[in-house]
C-alpha cells in the first residue's frame, strides 16, 4: 500500500471519529453523557444547546479534514481541541468518561496518530 493511500484511509478514519462523535453523540443525543459532561464543565443551564453546537463544530471539523485545506492548521486545531477537552474532562468529570481517567492517554494517542498521519502526507 502506498503512503498516499494509507494517508487517505487514515484521513477518513480521523474525520469519521469527529463525524461520529458529533452526529451520534451530540447532535442526535444518543450518548447522553456528552451533555452531562458539558453540564458539569460549562453549567447545566445551556448544556443541551451547547452540546449540539459542539456536535455541529465537530461535523464541520470533519468536513475541514476531508477538504485537505490548511492541513497544518487543521492538525494543530485538532490536537489543541482534543488535548484541552480531555484535560478538562479528566479534571472535572472523570466519572462521566467512557474509560475514566484512561481517556486522556487514549486521546493523546489519537493526537499522535493525527500528527503521524500529517507527517506521512508530507513525506510523499
Amino acid at each position: 500500500m502506498s503512503r498516499a493511500t494509507l494517508y487517505t484511509i487514515n484521513l477518513f478514519l480521523i474525520a469519521g471519529v469527529w463525524l461520529l462523535n458529533g452526529v451520534v453523540g451530540k447532535i442526535l443525543h444518543l450518548v447522553p453523557r456528552h451533555e452531562q459532561i458539558v453540564a458539569r464543565i460549562l453549567g447545566p443551564a445551556y448544556a443541551g444547546p451547547l452540546t449540539v453546537a459542539i456536535g455541529i463544530g465537530e461535523v464541520l471539523l470533519a468536513v475541514w479534514i476531508l477538504s485537505r485545506r490548511w492541513e497544518r492548521l487543521n492538525v494543530l486545531t485538532q490536537v489543541g481541541l482534543i488535548s484541552t477537552m480531555n484535560v478538562l474532562e479528566t479534571l472535572l468529570a472523570p466519572d462521566l468518561l467512557l474509560w475514566g481517567r484512561w481517556n486522556l492517554p487514549f486521546a493523546l494517542l489519537f493526537c499522535g496518530f493525527i500528527v503521524w498521519n500529517h507527517q506521512l502526507a508530507r513525506s510523499n
